[in-house]
């Protein structure tokens, strides 16, 4: 990403995602909420991207949007990987949205002993659609290029041994770390993970909520996906 293109993305009306932002269009919903919701006025401008990393600057028409620069791609980001366990009431949404604006790659549900939330059935579906649905519009938001992944949910025991999960005695060092597990309100059980590497989310207490956006933060961090990637592969 260019940093003098930077400010005009950020300055746009509004972020819609299209199938390609070479020949943009927007789907029935998107164009409701662009003229109706928004209000929209002709020749102002808003991004359109595939989430794949393309994107363009486009002018609102009349009838259609009329693209007004070349569609650029977005260096890719790291791929990293928070497992999250759901919690109670909207705690989830809300980290879900904090964390695909702290730019995380993938969000996996993640069931551990000490989940209190009904998670099977039609309702573990509700959720995690839930899930998709706000990291979509957090992804808009925050003029992200690469629609963060939802995983279907997985099971403690199923997690690659080699990932680590958060503890109180964790080691600090995040750098290189580019996975990690957070619990639920009620922490982990004992002896739950094994012989899996344990990391520390610092010397305080932590609610499961703020836990998982601090997690994304070293996740960003310790991955090195921190500030604006340039055309030369250096970092800003």
């Amino acid at each position: 990403m260019s940093l003098l293109e930077w400010p005009r993305r950020v300055a746009a009306l509004a972020q819609f995602h299209v199938v390609d932002p070479n020949q943009p269009t927007l789907s029935a919903a998107d164009e409701h909420h662009l003229r109706t919701v928004l209000r929209a006025k002709s020749g102002e401008e808003l991004v359109v991207t595939d989430g794949a990393g393309a994107w363009s600057l486009c002018e609102v028409g009349e009838h259609a949007l009329h693209r007004v620069t070349p569609v650029h791609v977005d260096p890719a980001s790291p791929q990293t990987t928070l497992f999250l366990a759901p919690l109670k009431g909207d705690k989830s949404e809300s980290t879900v949205v904090k964390v695909t604006e702290l730019g995380v790659h993938r969000i996996v549900p993640l069931m551990s002993a000490r989940v209190v939330v009904k998670f099977r059935g039609d309702v573990r579906d509700k959720i995690v659609a839930r899930w998709r649905r706000v990291a979509s519009e957090a992804n808009n938001q925050c003029r992200r290029t690469y629609d963060v992944i939802i995983d279907e949910p997985l099971h403690v025991r199923d997690v690659p041994v080699n990932v680590a999960f958060t503890h109180f005695d964790g080691a600090s060092d995040w750098n290189d770390v580019h996975s990690v597990c957070v619990g639920p309100e009620g922490g982990w059980e004992e002896g739950e993970w094994g012989e899996h590497p344990r990391l520390s989310l610092g010397p305080t207490v932590l609610r499961a909520d703020t836990a998982g956006v601090v997690a994304a933060s070293l996740l960003a961090f310790g991955a090195g996906g921190w500030g604006f990637t340039l055309a030369d592969g250096q970092s800003r």
